[in-house]
């Protein structure tokens, strides 16, 4: 088990040449909402090869495995998107790949993963978690490789923050989802080392929202979590071995409603052709009712699965 920290810069570079070759540099464009409170602009990740900026910390930490650590293969602890990258990198070494997952864990993503030739199992929310919590289960095998704990796919994560940092030199504020804490922590990173006067704003969804209430008190807070169509954060605590370093990195957090979030995504749409998936658009959502402030603010689309049934009753105006 290793555990997760503030990664240093040259861990970032160094992962960001690993990473050559798999996940695209994604745009960056302007929201297309000329009255929005601030100057918005999105950091597209749902436009890599498996929909999520988690391509990046999933190639980073198994490209940086020494090879015979490799060789039963890997298997991971998500909800769908960390599955489907860690499946795209296993099939790229020629590896197997298990992965284990909630079970409302959305179809649309098991299939994903099932087509990359990995093998999707169901298991209940809580043994799922456990799962998280200690690096290991009975009956798999392989590496293990965390969804957001590891410092190898922290430094992935974080050189989102180098491509913003260069498209836009003078951004104000980042604005990212939180879930596990790994895309926070590593473009917090970057920020406190680079750019210690951008904020980050690190924004929940409120059917399972610990960071807001627990940055507030100064520890960890256990809150109500209730499964939503945001399938990809949403939890009843901070993980706790993030919560050291989020401390140190997340400015402020805040809590954006399903109905926020909805029609975030319908806007999205609408106004830049963008699919995002809930915690794609959470930050979107965040910004405009804004939690970041004014000038120019970064919104991290950290996903594009969205199952087309749920995104035609959003954009019918429904909650699915």
């Amino acid at each position: 088990m290793k555990e997760p920290r503030i990664v240093s810069l040259e861990e970032v570079y160094a992962a960001r040449q690993r990473l050559a070759g798999g996940p695209i540099r994604t745009p960056l464009v302007r929201l297309n909402v000329p009255d929005a409170p601030a100057k918005i602009y999105l950091k597209l990740e749902n436009l890599q090869p498996v929909g999520s900026f988690k391509l990046r910390g999933a190639g980073n930490a198994m490209l940086s495995a020494p090879p015979e650590a490799l060789q039963r293969g890997v298997w991971t602890a998500s909800t769908g998107n960390m599955a489907q990258s860690v499946a795209w990198y296993a099939r790229r070494l020629g590896i197997p790949c298990t992965v284990v997952g909630p079970n409302t864990t959305s179809d649309l993503k098991v299939n994903a993963v099932e087509r990359l030739g990995a093998r999707f199992i169901k298991l209940p929310w809580e043994v799922y978690f456990q799962a998280q919590k200690t690096w290991q289960m009975e009956g798999m095998e392989g590496l293990f490789i965390h969804p957001f704990a590891d410092p190898d796919v922290i430094a992935g994560n974080a050189t989102i923050a180098l491509e913003i940092l260069e498209d836009l030199p003078d951004v104000q504020a980042i604005v990212v989802s939180y879930g596990g804490g790994g895309l926070s922590c590593g473009i917090g990173s970057v920020l406190r080392a680079l750019r210690p006067d951008v904020r980050l704003i690190a924004a929940e969804v409120e059917t399972g929202a610990p960071l807001t209430p627990s940055l507030a008190a100064g520890r960890m807070v256990q809150v109500p979590h209730t499964p939503s169509f945001v399938d990809a954060i949403g939890s009843p605590a901070v993980f706790p071995q993030m919560w050291p370093v989020v401390q140190q990195v997340v400015d402020s957090a805040c809590v954006v409603s399903l109905r926020q979030i909805a029609d975030a995504i319908t806007l999205l749409a609408e106004r830049n052709h963008i699919i995002a998936e809930g915690a794609g658009a959470i930050p979107t959502a965040a910004a405009l009712a804004g939690h970041a402030g004014t000038g120019k603010i970064v919104c991290v689309i950290s996903g594009g699965n969205l199952p087309n049934e749920k995104l035609r009753r959003i954009l019918a105006g429904e909650i699915p």
